[in-house]
């Protein structure tokens, strides 16, 4: 599998090589520096082995795994090449995707801890309606039925529905088939806590309630990497984030 520098970023856990968790995260160009925090967060914090690998589109164009034409609502180059999570995952075991623009404050050991095999999928059931007509660096901000449920997903890649999302469907499939998570009924999609995928800007934390901080946030409509984006919710967390990624770079390569 390609990265974004051509290396497989692991962490073991005290030494134990056993088979890394597979996390895959969408990659934009425009966003490089926001990958690279979001791997260095969940980097930082995990108790066991992952394997994160970044989704270029670039790449899988290369490899003949993408060919879609790029439609002008799609906000960022991953709007429907996350959906070859289980594909790029060989259709074994359990698969991470999640955005770029996430920031990891917990263990993704915690996370995995939830997974529940008689799922085809596990995501946050967002009930998300945002206010905002534009997003990011001036991207389109659409509206659809359970929109950013797809911008975090667990994927339980062997199951028999999941192998139907070959890259001739991804490539071909509506949005709505794809975003909506059409191949699958409804009782195939287990939910997760809305901390594991907590929208800057919409999800808030109830004041002396440590439960409803939280775990994984994600900068959807637009994070500190963009100029519009300085200011907002959590700005502080992935600022002191990205100092940390840049002074633990710095010490590497001395």
């Amino acid at each position: 599998m390609t990265l974004a520098n051509g290396e497989a970023h692991q962490v073991t856990n005290n030494g134990d090589l056993s088979k890394p968790f597979k996390i895959f995260v969408g990659y934009d160009p425009r966003e490089d520096l926001a990958y690279k925090v979001c791997r260095h967060s969940i980097l930082k914090r995990s108790s066991v082995p992952v394997e994160i690998t970044p989704i270029v589109q670039s790449d899988l164009r290369e490899k003949g795994l993408y060919w879609r034409e790029r439609n002008k609502l799609e906000s960022t180059e991953f709007s429907f090449s996350r959906f070859l999570t289980p594909y790029l995952a060989n259709y074994d075991g359990w698969a991470l995707f999640i955005d770029c623009d996430f920031l990891y404050l917990a263990d993704i050991k915690e996370l995995m801890e939830l997974i529940d095999d008689k799922y085809a999928i596990m995501c946050v059931h967002h009930d998300y309606t945002p206010k905002e007509t534009t997003k990011m660096d001036g991207a389109v901000q659409t509206l659809y039925p359970r929109k950013n449920w797809s911008s975090m997903v667990l994927y339980n890649c062997g199951h028999p529905k999941n192998k139907g999302l070959t890259p001739e469907v991804v490539n071909n499939q509506t949005g709505a088939f794809l975003h909506r998570f059409q191949w699958l009924e409804d009782d195939e999609i287990g939910s997760i806590p809305s901390i594991w995928n907590f929208l800057e800007g919409h999800n808030k934390v109830v004041e002396n309630d440590s439960t409803t901080f939280p775990k994984a946030i994600h900068y959807t409509r637009g994070g500190p990497w963009f100029e519009g984006w300085k200011n907002c919710e959590f700005a502080d967390l992935w600022l002191n984030e990205m100092h940390d990624y840049i002074e633990e770079k710095k010490l590497n390569a001395s």
